[in-house]
């Protein structure tokens, strides 16, 4: 498993599909894989910039994760976001289920994404959804990368501020210096 995390319009996207693409992996992109289960209320608070608790994200990642065999590298794009969601997903690779092979951190600041995110004309990109995620991630994803560290995860942080071009041959060198695919 492949976890690839950065503030929203980071290129996390683009980058995942690429990735999956040249080497033939699973990607789950989170924010896909919400878009499409969440109704009613869940959707609401989305689309207000709105988290969803643990509990229902390790819900959602454990029965999507079920559907792929446990020797397939899978691109995480957007999980895990807290500390939380991390705890249970090193319990899984205790337990043997999958291993994490690295944390591709995509760098960039606000001001260099945001012009990107309200661009793409998504419904959940409106500025105040936009500052929400902005502010989420500062305070949630932040702190979980030194945790991953502290937990033997590898993070290695990449300048996501260049081209999609600069960005992918970053992180196809570091992939393959790692001899991970």
């Amino acid at each position: 498993m492949i976890l690839l995390m950065g503030i929203a319009g980071s290129g996390k996207g683009t980058q995942g599909k690429m990735l999956a693409d040249k080497y033939g992996l699973h990607l789950i992109s989170m924010g896909d894989v919400l878009r499409m289960y969440v109704t009613g209320k869940q959707r609401e608070r989305m689309l207000a910039g709105g988290l969803f608790d643990d509990d229902e994200i390790i819900t959602i990642v454990d029965r999507v994760l079920s559907s792929i065999p446990d020797n397939e590298t899978v691109v995480m794009d957007g999980f895990p976001r807290t500390i939380p969601q991390a705890q249970w997903l090193l319990s899984q690779v205790d337990a043997g289920r999958f291993q994490i092979e690295m944390t591709l951190h995509l760098q960039a600041s606000r001001e260099s994404v945001k012009q990107r995110l309200i661009g793409r004309a998504r419904i959940d990109d409106t500025e105040a959804a936009i500052e929400a995620r902005f502010d989420e991630y500062e305070r949630s994803t932040t702190p979980l990368l030194a945790w991953l560290s502290e937990h033997n995860v590898k993070v290695i942080n990449i300048n996501a501020e260049r081209s999609v071009e600069a960005v992918n041959n970053d992180l196809v060198q570091y992939l393959q210096d790692s001899q991970k695919l």
